[in-house]
């Protein structure tokens, strides 16, 4: 008696293979890579895509991925430091702002629309929600009046925020400003977004490889690379 294929549920009802969703999605969000470029390296496997079947995959399965990486997140360092970049979603710059600690791993990530105090606010409520129960002790901002406000006004709603030092340091923030180069660099190669909800979830998935290529996950027991290879690692952890 033949036994039934276990399928993840999320993949139910989907015409292709999870390897090859999962293959799509993990290239195009590692790799500079346009969707045209994967339906040709997907055609050389016999394999036939859609290049608008790709970008519903990575709007459909990166929040998932995301979700089951983050099981094995290593917590991050209490100093953060703290910008913002520009990004661009149908033809206007959008702002996206981006935390570190000190050793350069990604504390969180927050696409908005402008870059004013709620903005700012919105920020830290997401990245300490990420870290609790930890508080940060220092958070390193530039010279941008309204994260600053940001943060004192954050004081109003918890009085926890009054014991974080905060600094304004260009020379701190150079760390941050390096770390920008490396989702600045994959979102150039898409030429822009077309929409701030394919922008939000994409830049997602962006950091996402950012960290494991940081080695901010911990999977076991042992150095990363016995774990083998990148495939076998993400297959480890979306399992």
């Amino acid at each position: 008696m033949t036994k039934s294929i276990t399928r993840d549920p999320i993949y139910r009802r989907r015409r292709f293979d999870a390897e090859i969703i999962e293959l799509c999605v993990r290239w195009y969000i590692t790799y500079r890579l346009s969707y045209r470029d994967l339906v040709a390296m997907m055609a050389e496997r016999g394999i036939s895509v859609s290049h608008t079947t790709i970008p519903r995959w990575v709007i459909r399965y990166v929040p998932e991925f995301e979700k089951r990486w983050n099981r094995f997140a290593r917590p991050v360092n209490t100093s953060w430091r703290v910008d913002e970049t520009y990004i661009k979603v149908r033809g206007k710059w959008n702002f996206l702002y981006r935390a570190v600690d000190k050793h350069g791993k990604t504390v969180d990530f927050l696409l908005c629309p402008d870059r004013g105090i709620a903005a700012a606010q919105a920020f830290f409520r997401k990245a300490l929600s990420t870290c609790l129960p930890r508080w940060p002790r220092k958070i390193t901002l530039d010279g941008h009046r309204q994260s600053h406000l940001a943060l004192r006004y954050l004081r109003r709603e918890d009085p926890k925020w009054k014991f974080v030092q905060v600094r304004c340091s260009q020379y701190l923030n150079n760390l941050i400003e390096q770390d920008h180069r490396a989702i600045k660099r994959r979102c150039i190669s898409m030429g822009g977004f077309k929409s701030f909800r394919s922008a939000a979830i994409t830049l997602a998935g962006i950091e996402l490889a950012h960290r494991i290529r940081k080695r901010q996950f911990s999977l076991g027991r042992g150095r990363w690379r016995n774990f083998g290879s990148l495939k076998q690692i993400w297959d480890r952890a979306l399992a």
